[in-house]
């Protein structure tokens, strides 16, 4: 009688595609994202003009702009100058650091299409914002965003780094709650040892952080009535109203404020960022995970 070996099936391997990098910062947030500068800012070369001025106050990308930098310059066709706006000193009260600098608007760059003896001819190549006369030009500045890096689930209770701390003193646009993908400005600079391509914790004290007045009141008054015993006549006994301590619920009255006293600080993780630019005393970053939304006055860690 015949017999017959068991056939064996192929072993078959699947090979899934890995994932390509992608840049954590893409877009108008890695050359639109501004900073915030301590030293000073060249102000000698500027907008002078434009083709269509006669009609414009703004401009924008393809308008044709004159620069006051000519031959003399060195300035090449096809040479690429970054055009920044600084706004202003900023101060703020999330910060103790003293004189951190003058916030810088990147507004978009321009490229040389014509260079004459005392001026150049531009093109608006990107603009993040409506150009303006007198905006400043800059060297173009070589930015390459960091890469997002596998980061596994954001950790609400990781316990501190030790590294440097700092606040979150400002976000782009002048606003005060942000979310994933916006750009904020952090305290800590290059003094702080802060480079590209740092994440950083966000967190803030328990129990702190909502956009509404909190005034630490009960839920329910120690002088309502109804439902009281005799043991606890005082007033209503639940997890919602005063508690009265001691064994016959006769001591001093507990209020939600009370509970809190002399507990260690305990911080709440809200989120966190990956920095893009570093100045001396700054450092301008992206939001990259949030567990809620965040806020100017919110801590950061280096983790």
């Amino acid at each position: 009688m015949a017999s017959f070996a068991a056939a064996q099936p192929n072993q078959a391997t699947v090979t899934m595609p890995t994932a390509a990098p992608m840049a954590a910062a893409v877009r108008n947030n890695l050359y639109c994202a501004g900073y915030v500068q301590h030293s000073p800012i060249n102000t000698d070369n500027r907008i002078i003009g434009a083709q269509e001025e006669q009609e414009q106050f703004h401009y924008s990308q393809n308008d044709v702009v004159y620069i006051n930098m000519g031959s003399n310059s060195g300035l090449n066709v096809g040479d690429v100058m970054a055009v920044v706006r600084p706004r202003g000193r900023v101060e703020s009260r999330w910060t103790k650091k003293e004189e951190l600098g003058f916030l810088v608007q990147e507004v978009g760059s321009v490229e040389i299409v014509s260079v004459k003896g005392g001026y150049s001819v531009a093109r608006i190549k990107n603009s993040c914002e409506a150009f303006l006369l007198g905006d400043l030009l800059q060297p173009m500045p070589q930015r390459n965003s960091p890469m997002h890096r596998n980061r596994g689930t954001l950790n609400l209770f990781a316990d501190p780094s030790g590294k440097a701390t700092g606040r979150l003193f400002m976000a782009r646009d002048g606003q005060e709650t942000v979310s994933r993908d916006q750009i904020v400005y952090i305290d800590l600079g290059a003094e702080d040892n802060v480079q590209v391509g740092d994440y950083l914790t966000v967190f803030r004290p328990l129990g702190k952080g909502n956009p509404f007045e909190n005034d630490e009141d009960e839920s329910l008054s120690a002088r309502d009535e109804g439902y009281q015993s005799w043991e606890y006549r005082g007033g209503k006994f639940s997890n919602q109203a005063p508690r009265k301590s001691g064994d016959r619920a006769r001591g001093r009255i507990i209020t939600t404020e009370k509970a809190k006293e002399g507990r260690p600080m305990i911080r709440k993780i809200v989120g966190e960022m990956l920095v893009l630019n570093v100045k001396e005393k700054t450092a301008t970053a992206v939001i990259t995970r949030t567990a809620q939304e965040i806020h100017t006055g919110d801590w950061v860690e280096v983790q």
